[in-house]
């Protein structure tokens, strides 16, 4: 990949993505894939204004290592020195970035109950330091190649070719392979934003969901609830944007009203495994049956995390004429597949998806209908055939898909 062109995507991460403010603390959590761009991407963010940049490096080879071999006990211990780690970020408040490029079936072969087991163990202590954050910081979630990953997407080239292929895809489908990508960017959300309003000003009480393939589902939306997309402001009105890419309109659904079963279209990478052919079921807003074609038992796992893991925190709306499902390519990795087709997350809603949500406690969010959960994982429903009509609170019914795509 061209240098000039890495540098264009790391300025669009360091300034679109977390938009540094001067002197800002910035953390970057990295694999091993790709450590000339994370130079680059190190620069890029002291250019921006950075005062302090760290990178945190990671390994998953070595990550199942430690989940193959350490006791129960040792993975489920959150050590001091990790303690302090955390009270440090939500004290100063570093912008995130975080860069994906693991191996979606990396972890296959390891004791996923054990991981399960310990990943329950230690949230207790690690959400008090996520509640002190949430919606009070920058961060952003983009990727770089990784060899394993590349020759998952690209079975049929050689390694150097697949990275370079799976390069080039990651840079059209985040728009940073023009001229301009911070300017592209610009345009996106505005068009996002422009949706959002269209939306919101429905007055939606209900999405009720259709396709051939076997999807009927309705889902109930929140009263004071909002559509939000692209951009976000933190809580002190600084503006980012988490995901590069992003093709998703998006708002937090009632907890506890949905009805009926989904089918997905996409593969879904979940703790280092590839879940294939699954469908969910849902009642009373609970997913209460599911089914995959393979791995089944780790998306029984997914649902069971915790007590709230089976309802839903997210409902995005995507066109299937996006950059991503245009590419033909199955990334198998979410922060991509996700903006492929319309998705439904399990697990954590989004207290910013609530109008005035500054003004509520997070127990209040709870309250007026948005789930919590120690996870939120998404799962791609879109199809060339899905229709979603909403109902609005005065009753009429509209129509926002037809045939994959936006109806407005």
């Amino acid at each position: 990949m061209k240098k000039i062109t890495m540098q264009k995507y790391a300025r669009l991460i360091a300034r679109k993505g977390i938009n540094i403010q001067k002197g800002q603390e910035v953390m970057i959590n990295a694999d091993l894939d790709q450590p000339e761009f994370v130079k680059m991407l190190v620069e890029e963010c002291y250019k921006a204004g950075a005062g302090k940049v760290i990178v945190e490096w990671a390994y998953q080879p070595l990550a199942k290592l430690h989940y193959r071999y350490r006791s129960m006990k040792t993975l489920s211990t959150v050590e001091k020195w990790e303690v302090e780690r955390m009270e440090h970020r939500a004290t100063t408040l570093p912008a995130m970035i975080h860069l994906e490029s693991d191996d979606p079936d990396g972890l296959k072969g390891i004791d996923q109950v054990k991981l399960a087991k310990s990943q329950q163990a230690r949230y207790p202590i690690i959400k008090p330091f996520r509640d002190r954050m949430e919606n009070r910081y920058q961060w952003c979630i983009a990727a770089v190649p990784g060899e394993a990953w590349a020759k998952k997407v690209f079975p049929g080239l050689r390694v150097n070719q697949a990275v370079e292929k799976l390069w080039e895809a990651i840079l059209y489908t985040s728009r940073a392979d023009g001229d301009d990508p911070v300017k592209a960017w610009e345009d996106h959300n505005a068009d996002l934003q422009a949706r959002c309003k269209y939306l919101n000003d429905l007055g939606i009480a209900e999405l009720h969901y259709t396709s051939s393939n076997g999807t009927d589902f309705t889902v109930g939306l929140i009263e004071d609830g909002i559509f939000c997309g692209g951009c976000e402001d933190t809580l002190s009105g600084v503006t980012f944007n988490p995901n590069i890419p992003s093709e998703e309109v998006f708002t937090s659904p009632m907890k506890g009203k949905a009805e009926g079963k989904v089918v997905a279209t996409r593969p879904l990478s979940y703790r280092g495994e590839v879940i294939e052919n699954f469908w969910i079921r849902f009642e009373n807003g609970k997913a209460v049956e599911v089914h995959a074609e393979r791995n089944e038992d780790l998306l029984k796992s997914m649902i069971s995390m915790d007590e709230t893991a089976g309802y839903l925190g997210e409902c995005a709306l995507v066109p299937y004429d996006s950059p991503i499902r245009n590419s033909e390519i199955t990334f198998f990795n979410t922060l991509f597949d996700e903006n492929a087709c319309c998705h439904l997350a399990l697990g954590a809603g989004f207290n910013n998806c609530l109008k005035d949500y500054d003004k509520y406690t997070l127990e209040e969010c709870t309250e007026k209908g948005i789930n919590d959960s120690m996870i939120h994982v998404d799962f791609m429903i879109g199809s060339e055939d899905l229709s979603i009509d909403a109902i609005t609170r005065d009753g009429k019914t509209v129509a926002i898909f037809r045939d994959g795509n936006w109806a407005f």
